[in-house]
């Protein structure tokens, strides 16, 4: 299979073959899952300490009974403005929680290394659909050949004023001006520093991305990443395939490397 490369100009340098790779089929159920493991390795372990809401100086009203008065410890004192309310326990106002998050609690979730593999190989493929590209939200109008393959010297670009023109030629602006109507949230997320999502728009996916990092700095949502770390979280944001993707020409020689049990027997099959 093949398809058309661009020129960071904007005009069409040949045709490149994609490898076996993107052959794979779409398993919208299986990038999901990989999504869901993945997220769980960034968690932060969250707990209580070990004593909170038992640092008063409570007893239990049994025995004795016959008080007319439920057995719940109370805190003690003369008179004081806690003096006989409930305490210390997990049904009393300041009391301990029943069951507190711990420390210990595993949220690592794992992935078996053939199932992340084909999740990825899936995703990869994506983005060589044109529909399942529009399907998540973006702007493809114009844009001819799925995936999108430009020439190397995007990696020596680290100016965002050229980079605008790159994306201008190969009209991907307009995905990025997507992300400019997005209204502002009030509320507890805007007193926190949340007040908008910034959203995903174009992936670049490269050999070397140290100079275009630079360049994309300033445009929301756009971001590179190298061919050795991409991932299912950076073409599947939030489970939802799939993200729209440009690959230079050296990143797609690199993705015909990846070896898979799948890839093999589709090599036998054909």
């Amino acid at each position: 299979m093949k398809t058309t490369a661009y020129t960071i100009a904007g005009a069409k340098d040949g045709e490149v073959e994609l490898p076996i790779v993107f052959l794979t089929p779409f398993r919208r159920e299986l990038i999901h899952k990989a999504f869901t493991n993945l997220t769980s390795h960034k968690f932060q372990p969250q707990g209580r300490h070990p004593t909170a809401g038992q640092d008063v100086v409570a007893d239990s009203n049994n025995p004795p009974t016959g008080q007319g008065v439920s057995r719940v410890a109370r805190a003690t004192g003369g008179g004081g403005g806690r003096s006989g309310q409930g305490a210390e326990v997990a049904s009393t106002r300041g009391g301990r929680q029943a069951h507190p998050p711990i420390v210990g609690k595993v949220i690592y979730k794992k992935l078996n290394k053939k199932e992340n593999k084909l999740a990825l190989c899936s995703a990869i493929a994506a983005t060589a659909s044109k529909d399942l590209v529009e399907l998540r939200g973006h702007k493809v109008e114009g844009i001819e050949s799925f995936p999108i393959i430009i020439s190397d010297d995007i990696e020596s670009i680290s100016k965002t004023s050229e980079i605008s023109k790159v994306l201008d030629s190969l009209n991907l602006s307009q995905d990025i001006k997507r992300l400019e109507s997005r209204k502002i949230r009030s509320g507890q997320s805007r007193l926190r520093g949340r007040s908008k999502k910034v959203g995903k728009s174009v992936l670049f996916v490269t050999i070397d991305s140290s100079n275009l990092r630079k360049a994309i700095g300033a445009l929301p949502g756009v971001e590179a990443k190298n061919v050795k770390d991409l991932s299912v979280l950076d073409l599947a944001p939030g489970s939802d395939p799939i993200r729209l993707t440009v690959y230079t020409k050296s990143a797609i020689k690199e993705i015909g490397k990846i070896k898979s049990t799948h890839l093999e027997l589709m090599v036998k099959t054909q």
